[in-house]
C-alpha cells in the first residue's frame, strides 16, 4: 500500500490521459518490475465471505496475471482480506483512503457511494482513463441495476451483485382459504383480500408486513420502499427528501389496514428476533404472505441449508411480483415494484495505475469471472447472460432475474440516509401501535426536518 503525494496524483491523471497500458507496464514496482495492483474487500478465507476471498485469490489474481502476460504486461495483483464488521471495514477503508492510499479496486456496498463519492474517495468511472462507457459488460447489466454504482447522473463503479424482493406466499394456506395457489396480485386490494380469506384460518397470521425499529432496515427495505415505489415515489428524488406526501400516508395507510384489522401481527414488529420469528412461522405453515428478498428463498425455506428450511419449499411456497397500489400507480409508470441492494466494486483515484485498475475491474465482472464465482451455489450476479445461463435450474432466482430487476430500485446511497430510514421505521411502529397515519406522517416530516436541510424536504 502506498502514499501519494498530491505530485503523484497530478502524474497520474497525466498516465491517464496518455492512456497507455504500456506506460503502467513500464512501471518498474515489483521485485520483478512487475505493475503492483491491489483489491481490497471485507472477505476472507475460511471467514467471512469466504467465497468470494477464494475467488479472487483462487480465480480473479492468476487468470488476470495470466491474460495481462500474454499482452506483453507483468503486473502482480495482492489480495487484501478482512473479515470484520461492516462499518468497522467501511471506516478501515476511508481512513487509508482519506490518506491517499488505499487499494486500486476495492468493494462497497453500494448505500456508501454517495458518501465516498462526496468525500472523494471514488471517481466517476470516466475519470479512470478508459474508455468506461466501451465496456461490453454494460449491455448484460439492466439499466435499473446500473443504478447501484451510480451517484449524481454518474457511473462511479460496476455492480457485484444484487437481490430482489418479492411477495412470497405459502401455497399450502392458499389452498386451505379457498384461494389460488398461482397468485399474482395486481393491487394492494387484492392482497388485502387475500389477507382476509387467510384469516379465517385459525392460527395463521395472515401478512407479514415488516413494521418498526426491532425489524431495522428489513422494514423499511421489505416495507416503506417498496411500498413507497408503489405510489410512485421515492424517499430521495432529485436531491429532495420525501416528507409527509399523499404518497407516504398511503404507505402508512396501508399499514393500519393490515395491523389494524387483525391482518398481521403487532407483537412481532416488536420483538428483536421478530423477523427470524416469521420466518420460522412462515415454515411451520403459520404465516401466509411474506415480503422478502430472495434470501428467504436461497437461505430461510432452503430444504438442504436453510435456517427454517422447508422440504417441501418448491411446492409449497409461491412467490409473486410485488404490485403498485394499482396497475399503473408505481414509479415510471410501473405495474410492479422492487426493491434491491447489493455491492459495488470501483477504482481508487488515487491509484498509480488506474487505467490498468479499470482493466482489472471489468475482468472481475466478465462472465467468465462471474461465472467462476457462483460456481455450484446459483445466486443473482448483476449480469442478466450469466444468470439465465446459471439460474434456469431454479425457478425463483430465474423470476427475480427476468422479471423483478427491470424493475427495481435502490437505496439513495447518502450518508444521512440510515438516519432517514430509522425515522421511516418508527413512523410504520407509530401506526402499528395505533397511531393514526396522518399524525404519524407528519411526526415523520417534522423529525426529517431535523436530520437534513427543511429546505430539501417535500411537501
Amino acid at each position: 500500500m502506498r502514499v501519494l503525494t498530491r505530485r503523484a496524483m497530478a502524474l497520474t491523471g497525466a498516465m491517464a490521459l496518455a492512456g497507455s497500458l504500456t506506460a503502467c507496464g513500464s512501471d518498474d514496482e515489483g521485485d520483478g518490475g512487475a505493475i503492483q495492483l491491489t483489491v481490497a474487500m471485507n472477505a476472507i478465507a475460511d471467514g467471512k465471505n469466504a467465497a468470494e476471498a477464494d475467488w479472487v485469490e483462487q480465480w480473479v489474481i492468476p487468470e488476470f496475471e495470466a491474460a495481462q502476460a500474454e499482452a506483453g504486461v507483468s503486473v502482480e495483483v495482492t489480495f487484501e482480506p478482512s473479515g470484520v464488521d461492516d462499518e468497522q471495514f467501511k471506516s478501515r477503508l476511508a481512513l487509508d483512503l482519506q490518506s491517499g492510499s488505499g487499494p486500486d479496486v476495492y468493494t462497497l456496498d453500494g448505500i456508501w457511494l454517495g458518501e465516498f463519492a462526496q468525500a472523494g474517495y471514488v471517481q466517476p468511472l470516466a475519470g479512470t482513463g478508459a474508455d468506461a462507457d466501451a465496456w461490453d459488460g454494460w449491455e448484460q447489466i439492466p439499466d435499473a441495476v446500473q443504478e447501484l454504482g451510480t451517484f449524481d447522473g454518474e457511473l462511479y463503479g460496476i455492480p457485484a451483485g444484487t437481490d430482489g424482493r418479492v411477495l412470497f406466499y405459502n401455497r399450502n394456506l392458499f389452498a386451505e382459504a379457498g384461494l389460488p395457489t398461482d397468485w399474482q396480485p395486481t393491487s394492494w386490494d387484492e392482497i388485502l383480500q387475500a389477507g382476509e380469506a387467510l384469516a379465517t384460518l385459525d392460527g395463521v397470521t395472515p401478512i407479514q408486513l415488516n413494521g418498526g425499529s426491532a425489524m431495522g432496515e428489513a422494514t423499511t427495505m421489505q416495507g416503506v420502499l417498496p411500498l413507497l415505489a408503489g405510489v410512485g415515489e421515492e424517499v430521495h428524488t432529485d436531491g429532495v427528501w420525501t416528507g409527509a406526501t399523499p404518497g407516504l400516508g398511503r404507505v402508512l395507510g396501508l399499514y393500519a389496514d393490515v395491523y389494524g384489522q387483525g391482518l398481521g401481527d403487532p407483537q412481532l414488529q416488536q420483538e428483536t428476533q421478530g423477523r427470524d420469528k416469521s420466518f420460522e412461522e412462515f415454515a411451520a405453515n403459520e404465516v401466509g404472505i411474506l415480503v422478502e428478498s430472495d434470501y428467504f428463498w436461497r437461505s430461510v425455506v432452503n430444504p438442504v441449508n436453510g435456517v427454517a428450511p422447508m422440504e417441501d419449499r418448491d411446492e409449497a411456497v409461491g412467490y409473486a411480483l410485488i404490485p403498485a397500489a394499482e396497475p399503473g400507480s408505481g414509479i415510471r409508470g410501473q405495474d410492479f415494484v422492487s426493491t434491491s441492494g447489493g455491492n459495488i466494486r470501483v477504482v481508487n483515484p488515487a491509484s498509480d495505475h488506474a487505467e490498468l485498475a479499470h482493466e482489472l475491474l471489468t475482468f472481475m465482472h466478465s462472465a467468465e469471472a462471474f461465472t467462476a464465482l457462483v460456481g455450484d451455489d446459483p445466486r443473482i450476479t448483476a449480469r442478466m447472460d450469466v444468470n439465465e445461463r446459471l439460474l434456469g435450474a431454479d425457478p425463483m432466482l430465474a423470476f427475480v432475474n427476468e422479471q423483478v430487476l427491470p424493475l427495481t430500485s435502490y437505496r439513495p446511497a447518502l450518508d444521512v440516509y440510515p438516519r432517514v430510514s430509522v425515522l421511516l421505521q418508527e413512523a410504520t411502529a407509530a401506526v402499528v401501535g395505533g397511531t393514526a397515519p396522518d399524525q404519524a406522517a407528519a411526526d415523520y416530516q417534522e423529525s426529517l426536518e431535523g436530520i437534513v436541510d427543511g429546505d430539501d424536504v417535500t411537501p
